[in-house]
Order: structure tokens, then sequence, then C-alpha cells
């Protein structure tokens, strides 16, 4: 009798190290790759898109941006493409829209200039308080991303040890989204 390829039980990561809570952005997941060779190839959360198959404009988008965006690095790069016509709008302009990208952590100002970055609302050590209070400063003063937007949809948690993401929304946050369990 052969035995199966041994799987170890991963490392459990503490809950209590570092966290990053940023607000969490209706609109659509998008990501940007960027080939060795300088190719730009856009792609929505489930597979790569073009403008046939386009997702709210957004390979539109990074075709036109394609120079620019080759800043970004060789690789895989996870965002959220946002505005006019995309979920909640939060109240841009006609035709306006946004590629905010995720890792807080790489980007800061030295990024392609068409790029975005979603807010970091809080930093520090993990509880529950902190993320209350993100959302509690999200209900009173509205979105970060977009002063004077009132109905921002949440946060997003991230915890950089565990390499792991989770969301807390505003409203229904108790509700499965989709299909119920």
């Amino acid at each position: 009798m052969s035995l199966p390829e041994f799987v170890p039980f991963r490392k459990i990561p503490r809950l209590s190290r570092e966290i990053i809570v940023t607000e969490k952005i209706d609109g659509t997941n998008a990501v940007i790759h960027v080939a060795e060779d300088g190719t730009v190839t856009a792609g929505s959360r489930t597979k790569w898109i073009n403008q046939s198959g386009d997702n709210h404009g957004f390979a539109a988008w990074v075709e036109n941006h394609a120079l620019e965006l080759t800043g970004l690095g060789v690789g895989v790069h996870h965002g959220e493409w946002w505005g006019s016509g995309i979920q909640r709008g939060y109240g841009l302009t006609k035709g306006e829209k946004r590629f905010s990208l995720f890792n807080t952590s790489k980007w800061g100002m030295d990024r392609p200039g068409c790029c975005h970055v979603v807010p970091v609302l809080y930093e520090g050590l993990f509880s529950t308080g902190a993320v209350d209070g993100c959302l509690d400063r999200l209900r009173r003063d509205g979105s970060v991303v977009a002063p004077g937007f009132m109905k921002p949809e949440g946060v997003i948690i991230f915890h950089p040890q565990g390499n792991v993401f989770f969301k807390k929304t505003i409203d229904k946050d108790d509700e499965w989204k989709g299909k119920t369990p």
C-alpha cells in the first residue's frame, strides 16, 4: 500500500498582530498584468479581458494607459475599478472612473499617475474596536476615497501575517452575498 503525498498542516498565524484597514470601494474588481516584454493586459476578478468583452471600460482604460502602467513593474497588480456607472458611482462626474490599487504597503506616491491607492484608515494591532472605529468614521464623515460621498460601503481588513483579507460592510453585513449557505 502506498501512502498519499504528505501535506503538512500550515502554521496558524496569531490574530493579535498588525492589520491594515482600508476603505472598501464599491466598484468592480480589476487586475493589471505587466509582462517582462512590457505587454500590459487587463483582467476582471475571474478572467483576462479585452475591449470586446470589457468590464465597465476597464480594458479600454488599460489599453489607453498601457505605457504609463508599465511603471507598476512586472507582475500582477490588483485593485478596484470604480466611479460613474459602476455600483455606487461615488458622485463622480459622468464618465469619470478610477483605478485604485489594493497593495497599500507597496504603493505610496511612487506609482503611475493614472492609478490611485485604496485609502488606509488604520494600521496597528488587530482589535475589533479599531475596525468598528473605522466603520463609525465612514458612517459619520462619509467616504475617504470620494470626499462628500455619504454612502461608503465599508472596510477591508488585511492581516499580513496570515496573508488573509476580511471585509465588513456598513449595511447588511450579517447577510450572505449571493446564494444563502
